[in-house]
């Protein structure tokens, strides 16, 4: 099974674990790289790639888009926090500044 099945078969809490956990291990593997420790400089790049697949799987979830076997499917999006409304502007930024 490759990863990006194994991922979007994980709930997004988990997602967001394993997000927090490959963060940490970039950061380790960084931290290796550059003390001359590090035994697989591809471990970097297979971290990163890693992350970039969980961050899309948690970016689809927001936005309500499911793929099935190259099919892209519109679905309702996860609700998150809701955001204040814009400010309106004031009337004198409506007429052109302080006059």
């Amino acid at each position: 099974m490759d990863r990006a099945r194994l991922y979007h078969d994980m709930t997004t809490q988990e997602l967001k674990d394993k997000f927090n956990n490959l963060k940490n291990e970039l950061f380790n593997l960084r931290f290796q790289n550059s003390t001359g420790q590090l035994k697989n400089p591809i471990a970097i790049n297979v971290v990163k790639k890693d992350i970039a697949r969980v961050m899309t799987i948690l970016k689809e979830r927001e936005y309500g888009v499911i793929k099935n076997k190259g099919k892209t499917t519109k679905v309702t999006p996860v609700k998150k926090d809701e955001k204040p409304a814009p400010k309106k502007a004031d009337k004198k930024d409506e007429e052109g500044g302080n006059k």
